[in-house]
Order: structure tokens, then C-alpha cells, then sequence
């Protein structure tokens, strides 16, 4: 490689350390191991600089054939400018074959991402916080490892894709918790290590209130832990969740591509992301 030059490469475990050392530059709060995890379940490319340093990550999140979502997209700002976002993008188109495509944009993303052809769908809200407090629900029960195929028919249902490698990943880091009725699983959600503290999410209810109850199970034994939410804009649960410890600090807007297409919206619904990035 000659001086100055950057080269795109396979994203391997390696480099983990330096895609961390890139998202604290931005201050994300990922750590080794919220990489880890993303990088199990996606394809990404890094660059590299003629002295061996990551300055640019991008990974490719594929649920089946559905859909893949677009995430972890970092470029050093010393090398911004470059033209190095786009080389990362059409690195990703090429992983993600004829998926269509989903991300979560940043403010700094988004002309690039609308000059490649994705479409707003709506508004992403982080919410974290130390949590108030809270009384746990009658309705809502921890789940098992034989609960799984139910919990990734109800999500698929939800999301739309077939994200059964993901509920897999969090079951091996993290707790269930569903709500039944007449024996059959009607809503779930999930929580993991993650960051600062905790994330809860996927949550997928066919209500407000049942949301709320999944994440008030989760939250009542954890009274004054750092938990964060990532949820969307329209669910109705936002200010709740500011109610209950979990700050509104920022988020993102979600995009895609090709657009989707209008239609009415299934029930049960998604109420809270796995997290930004990975939808």
C-alpha cells in the first residue's frame, strides 16, 4: 500500500479494536462486545491507512432474504472529505445483494444516503437513563428456551423479516419476557448488556400498554440502573418513557431503500428496536 492510500478490507475480528477506538471518537457507547455482537451477525468492510489504522467501518445486517440493514457506518474525521463514505456504501451495496435495504441515518449521513436513493420513514428516539422506580406487572412472565420459535414467528410478524439469527444472539446474551393469552405468546420483548448499562428491546406488543408492561418487567427490579430504549417516534411511548428515568438524547432517522411500500400497519407492532443498528 503506498503512503496516503486507504484500502477496503473484509471486517474481521481483528479489527474490532480499532472500530471501537472509531465509535468512541463519535461518542457512541458501543464496547468490544457490542461489536462483537454485530459483527456475528453481519458481513462489513473496514479501511485501513498505510499505517495499519481503521478509519471507517460499515457492516451489513442481513434478516433472511427480507431485508439487511445498514449500520455502523463511522468514517475518522481526519479523513473525511474524501470521498471514503461512498466507497464504504457501495462496498455494503455490494455485501447486501438484492435485500432491500434499511439504516438508521445520523445528521452527518444523511445527504449521502439520499443521493444513493433511501427514503425517510420516520423518526428514531434514544431514551436512557437511570430508571424511577417501578411497580412490576401482573401480565407479563419470563420466557425460555422453548418459547423461541413463537418469540420469532411474533417478531417476524412485526418486523417483517425473518430476524431469527438475531433473536438466537440475544438469547445468548440476554432475557425474554413475553405476555400469553390462552397459552399463545401475543407480545415479547428482550434485554441485554449493552453500552452503559442495559438496552431492552425488541419489543413487540399490540398495544401501548402491553409495551409498557413488557419494559416495566424488565425495569422494576433494576431501580436506578442505566437503561435505554430506542424507539420510534409514532409508538405513543416516548413520553412515558421520560417519565420513567429514560431521557430523550438524541436518535436518528430511519430510511430505506427502496422505499416501502404504503400499507396498513400489522399488529402486534414494534415499539422498540434491538437498537439503532440493528433495526
Amino acid at each position: 500500500m503506498q503512503q496516503g492510500e486507504i484500502e477496503l478490507q473484509a471486517f474481521e475480528p481483528d479489527h474490532i479494536d480499532g472500530a471501537v477506538a472509531l465509535s468512541r471518537q463519535e461518542n457512541w457507547p458501543h464496547r468490544p462486545h457490542d461489536w462483537q455482537m454485530a459483527l456475528q451477525l453481519s458481513n462489513g468492510a473496514v479501511a485501513v491507512d498505510d499505517q495499519g489504522r481503521v478509519t471507517g467501518t460499515i457492516l451489513v445486517t442481513p434478516y433472511g432474504m427480507d431485508c439487511a440493514m445498514i449500520n455502523m457506518v463511522i468514517v475518522d474525521r481526519t479523513v473525511r472529505g474524501k470521498g471514503l463514505g461512498r466507497r464504504l456504501m457501495d462496498q455494503a451495496f455490494a455485501l447486501a445483494g438484492d435485500r432491500p435495504l434499511r439504516l438508521v441515518a445520523t445528521a452527518d449521513g444523511m445527504p449521502l444516503y439520499e443521493k444513493l436513493g433511501f427514503v425517510a420513514s420516520g423518526t428514531i428516539r434514544q431514551h436512557q437513563g437511570s430508571v424511577a422506580k417501578l411497580g412490576a406487572p401482573d401480565d407479563v412472565e419470563a420466557a425460555g428456551t422453548a418459547d423461541l420459535p413463537e418469540i420469532k414467528a411474533l417478531d417476524r410478524d412485526a418486523y417483517g423479516a425473518d430476524r431469527e439469527t438475531l433473536i438466537d444472539a440475544l438469547a445468548q446474551r440476554g432475557q425474554f419476557a413475553v405476555i400469553r393469552r390462552n397459552g399463545a405468546i401475543e407480545a415479547y420483548a428482550a434485554i441485554r448488556p449493552f453500552g452503559r448499562g442495559e438496552v431492552i428491546g425488541p419489543v413487540i406488543a399490540g398495544s401501548v400498554e402491553a409495551a409498557k408492561d413488557l419494559i416495566r418487567f424488565f425495569a422494576a427490579p433494576r431501580a436506578g440502573a442505566f437503561l435505554r430504549v430506542d424507539t420510534g417516534s409514532g409508538t405513543g411511548i416516548a413520553g412515558w418513557l421520560e417519565d420513567i428515568g429514560l431521557a430523550h438524547v438524541g436518535g436518528g432517522v430511519a430510511m430505506d431503500r427502496p422505499p416501502k411500500t404504503s400499507m396498513e400497519q400489522a399488529r402486534p407492532r414494534v415499539y422498540a428496536l434491538a437498537n439503532q443498528a440493528l433495526g
